[in-house]
């Protein structure tokens, strides 16, 4: 059951777009003061960005195939495209429901959106230790690979640091 949702949450095809999708919820939550919003406010931006990113990327795909010549615009093609950039929305899913549990348990506005932006840094360090893992990197490569992460996940924390 773990692996299926593993294989569900970073899809073969389009793994990158989970990170995106993880990194780019990560930085809206991080400009979120979580102090004046409710946590459905919250959860609806976050959402509605969410599927907005997942919107402006394909669509700047499929512009940008067209704009090389490559192919016509289609139903098929946009369809495609959203189909494969699909995986932004399962990475965001990660913050969201962390957003979720956390409203769900009663914690506070505050403390629900700083717990789906750390879930955001979490996943990024999991996400690198899982490819150093597969890629069956030395204890070094591993280190390396991890920090890479931590490093991202830490940018997400500075954001909010100097946006609060």
């Amino acid at each position: 059951m773990l692996r299926r949702a593993a294989d569900w949450l970073v899809p073969a095809e389009n793994p990158s777009g989970v990170v995106y999708g993880v990194m780019v919820i990560g930085a809206l939550l991080a400009a979120e003061s979580g102090r004046h919003e409710t946590h459905l406010d919250t959860l609806l931006s976050a959402a509605v960005a969410a599927a907005l990113y997942w919107l402006a990327h394909a669509y700047a795909s499929v512009l940008g195939e067209r704009l090389s010549g490559a192919e016509p615009l289609t139903a098929g093609v946009l369809l495609r495209a959203l189909g494969h950039d699909w995986a932004l929305i399962r990475g965001a899913s990660i913050p969201l429901l962390a957003l979720v549990l956390a409203w769900a348990s009663g914690a506070a506005q505050e403390t629900a959106v700083n717990a789906a932006l750390w879930s955001a840094v979490a996943s990024l360090v999991v996400f690198e230790l899982v490819a150093g893992i597969r890629s069956r990197a030395t204890p070094g490569e591993l280190v390396l690979e991890v920090a890479v992460g931590m490093t991202m996940g830490t940018g997400i924390i500075v954001l909010k640091i100097v946006l609060h």
